[in-house]
């Protein structure tokens, strides 16, 4: 198998469930609270790590007390953060997730040491990029050391991978060097300038491909996704399932996704092991904790085999 390397963000979740999320200066009572690790690269490296792939992932945390417990966390279950960068003029990043009772999720992110993730780490970590066969990113890490991987995993001949969540506009330069662009809906129509309301999917995801990505992974929630190129297209339906928690699916994805690309696996088998541990996710609370292990998901294929 080839090797993942996750270069992103490292948070820890404080999670609070609620029946309805608070309007402007109303005060609530939750009904339960968690806390976890999580992060969008966080969440993508312990997804891949979980559903079998070979992982490393370099991230940015404080030396305070959440950054050791991440790192704890991370070697305990094996994932190699031997490259995390360690720094103490910033605290390590948090998210405060709020969780209605319909299972979707308003979340504030403070960055703290993940915007100290800077290029010039990643050109000393260089040996990482050489040693790896996919590169996955996401944006919550600076846009510049974004830039500064997909440069110099481009220049090693990597395969890369760039979710862009959250969503942001990209530039003509980096959005040429994505071999697999993954994005939903809100992403896709602020990268592209279009609407899916007006264009439809397939139109789209058509500008994203002119814009010079390779391939185009569209995630459409409850709708399923698609996958496109100038050879390929595919669509396949989401699961039906009781959502609890839509917090890290899109990052599960992400992760099952890289994991059977590496293996080299028929594009239609990927997409639908990447929607099924998406679809267990969601009925779980919490980030890294909802993601399902392969075993999960090869159990949930073969129980939902042609029912959806």
């Amino acid at each position: 198998m080839g090797k993942i390397l996750v270069i992103g963000s490292s948070n820890t979740d404080l999670i609070t469930t609620v029946k309805k999320f608070p309007t402007a200066g109303e005060t609530i009572v939750g009904k339960s609270f968690l806390q976890n690790m999580g992060g969008k690269g966080a969440n993508q490296a312990v997804a891949a790590h979980k559903l079998g792939g070979d992982v490393k992932f370099v991230t940015c945390l404080g030396v305070d007390t959440n950054g050791q417990n991440a790192l704890k966390y991370f070697k305990e279950m094996g994932l190699d953060v031997s490259s995390a960068l360690l720094v103490e003029e910033a605290s390590s990043g948090t998210a405060i997730i709020l969780v209605d009772e319909n299972g979707e999720n308003c979340i504030v992110i403070t960055s703290g040491a993940n915007n100290l993730l800077s290029p010039e780490y990643i050109c000393k970590s260089e040996d990482d990029i050489i040693a790896c066969d996919m590169v996955v990113l996401q944006m919550e890490i600076p846009y510049d050391t974004i830039k500064t991987v997909c440069e110099l995993a481009h220049k090693h001949r990597k395969t890369i991978m760039l979710n862009v969540a959250p969503a942001c506009h990209l530039d003509d330069e980096l959005i040429k060097l994505i071999d697999i662009l993954v994005v939903n809906e809100t992403e896709a129509e602020i990268i592209s300038g279009g609407k899916i309301d007006e264009t439809g999917e397939d139109a789209i995801v058509d500008k994203l491909l002119a814009l010079g990505a390779k391939t185009v992974v569209l995630t459409m929630g409850k709708q399923g996704c698609l996958l496109k190129n100038k050879q390929e297209f595919y669509s396949v339906p989401a699961f039906c399932v009781n959502a609890l928690d839509t917090t890290a699916a899109g990052d599960t994805f992400c992760g099952a996704l890289a994991v059977g690309l590496v293996r080299g696996e028929d594009l239609e088998s990927v997409l639908k092991f990447a929607t099924a541990a998406s679809a267990i996710c969601v009925t779980r609370i919490g980030a890294q904790p909802s993601i399902p292990t392969e075993k999960e998901v090869y159990e949930f294929l073969n129980k939902n085999n042609g029912t959806r």
